[in-house]
């Protein structure tokens, strides 16, 4: 589902080349608007139209604390969150891409591996050059980012004033460090023509966030950087030595982006944008990720978060030593046990199955599981009966058409299953195949007309149970990739 990009340095910003180069700063030339022009007569022909035929949202997105991340096994973030909307508003499919490299994120906008970068970007002029922006998202500013004195609650408010900035002037000659190709690094580079003074900028890696930025200063690795307000706010919610009041540029407009061709895909984002900016709803998620300062500071505390352990939950080694024995990622296992109980080992359902694979009491005591509430015993018997449910499955040779009907006989029961395979062959479909076949077959025995029928063993299923519980774990597989190495 994830296109694998291929990552190159884009060099974005000629005023920035030429600055790094010690020149001084200037205002951009004809010459450099006819190199970027090159850039966007160069990309893709692809619109609102090529984008509703493939019936997909391609979109590419950052890996960060208020984006998009992994918490207690669930995929979440602000602009994870919007997107679903969109792409249900779209009637698309969703297909995101984490960005391993904001340098190369213009270059795989226009050459067509996406169709919109969706994570916060603010306005320029010169970036504008290159792509097109959508109506802006929120407003913000940006701010100076410092840290306190290591003693500074010991200190008196007075002392305290004497040694921390208070005036973007008091940068004069000093560093402060950002990534190169942001819009931090452009408004240093207006700031220092401002001021009439020299700031020195020390550039950092494109594969860091702004938390992880704002976490070098905490710790003493960098002494200033720059970020936008509310992510400053949030992110200093869990690092109260992090000073981050000193303005240094005035409100500006935070948007998406897409390519400047996609003129019609543009409108309509840019509809859809001005819709939600009036809803309830859309406030209630922007405070969930950028005001809400508790419910950060328990995610970043948390074990359970992807930022801090690079983990699905605590019960991770128990789950890849069981998927080992059945041959899985253990990512797949994961997102199986996250959809049967959440990592809730005591969790019980209306019909009786209970534990983190849910495991029904007939299947437990054939399974020899003692207590079903013992997440190692529940994982134990669980995967065993999944074994057994894929080994009967073993004439297919396409792992993942097996995989899916083992863990839809998981969900519903095997003979469910083969009733719908064998009405897969009754309607010249593949019994062999899960999407589109066998999915759609399940669905169909929720007909009378349909389960009545003579070959039909099993009578009624609820089909779209094990539809979506096949849909919702390879969904969040998918995520899980994104964030979770597999070893």
């Amino acid at each position: 589902m994830v296109t694998k990009l291929k990552y190159l340095i884009l060099s974005t910003l000629i005023v920035l080349n030429v600055a790094s180069c010690k020149q001084k700063d200037r205002i951009a030339t004809d010459d450099d608007a006819e190199v970027y022009n090159s850039v966007v007569a160069n990309s893709v022909d692809r619109d609102w139209e090529d984008i509703k035929k493939d019936g997909v949202l391609r979109t590419l997105v950052v890996y960060s604390s208020t984006s998009y991340f992994l918490y207690k096994g669930q995929p979440m973030g602000f602009e994870y969150e919007l997107l679903q909307r969109l792409a249900d508003h779209l009637e698309l499919e969703l297909d995101i891409v984490v960005s391993n490299n904001l340098d190369a994120e213009f270059e795989v906008l226009n050459r067509g591996d996406v169709d919109l970068i969706a994570h916060g970007m603010t306005i320029t002029n010169q970036r504008k050059w290159e792509v097109a922006f959508t109506d802006y998202l929120y407003l913000t500013r940006q701010v100076l980012v410092q840290k306190k004195p290591d003693n500074y609650l010991n200190m008196s408010w007075s002392t305290l004033q004497k040694h921390v900035i208070h005036n973007p002037i008091e940068l004069i000659n000093d560093t402060v460090s950002v990534r190169k190709n942001s819009a931090y690094y452009e408004r240093l580079l207006s700031l220092s023509n401002e001021i009439g003074g020299k700031i020195i900028i020390d550039t950092l890696d494109s594969q860091l966030s702004t938390g992880e930025i704002m976490d070098m200063v905490a710790n003493g690795t960098i002494k200033y950087t720059i970020a936008d307000e509310n992510l400053a706010k949030i992110n200093a919610s869990s690092n109260p030595i992090l000073k981050i009041d000193v303005p240094i540029s005035f409100s500006q407009r935070i948007a998406w982006v897409t390519r400047k061709k996609s003129k019609k895909f543009r409108t309509v984002v840019n509809k859809w944008i001005k819709n939600q900016r009036n809803k309830t709803s859309y406030n209630v998620i922007y405070n969930k990720y950028f005001n809400n300062k508790r419910s950060f500071r328990r995610r970043v505390k948390s074990d359970d978060y992807s930022l801090t352990n690079n983990q699905i939950s605590k019960y991770d080694p128990l789950i890849k030593t069981y998927a080992k024995k059945l041959g899985l990622d253990w990512r797949l296992l994961a997102s199986q046990v996250y959809q049967e109980s959440r990592f809730d080992p005591s969790a019980q359902s209306w019909a009786g199955a209970s534990g983190l694979m849910q495991v029904m009491p007939a299947t437990a005591k054939a399974m020899n599981i003692k207590d079903a509430s013992d997440p190692e015993e529940s994982l134990r018997g669980g995967t065993s009966y999944l074994s057994q449910m894929y080994e009967r499955f073993d004439h297919i040779s396409d792992s993942l058409n097996r995989i899916k009907l083992a863990m839809a006989s998981f969900n519903c029961g095997y003979g469910h299953v083969r009733d719908a395979q064998r009405l897969a062959e009754a309607n010249d479909l593949d019994p062999n195949i899960w999407d589109d076949n066998v999915e759609q077959m399940l669905l169909d025995l929720r007909h009378p007309k349909i389960y009545r029928k003579p070959f039909i063993k099993y009578g009624y299923v609820r089909g779209s149970e094990p539809v979506t519980y096949i849909k919702e774990i390879f969904e969040r597989y998918e995520h899980y990739k994104q964030f979770i190495t597999k070893e």
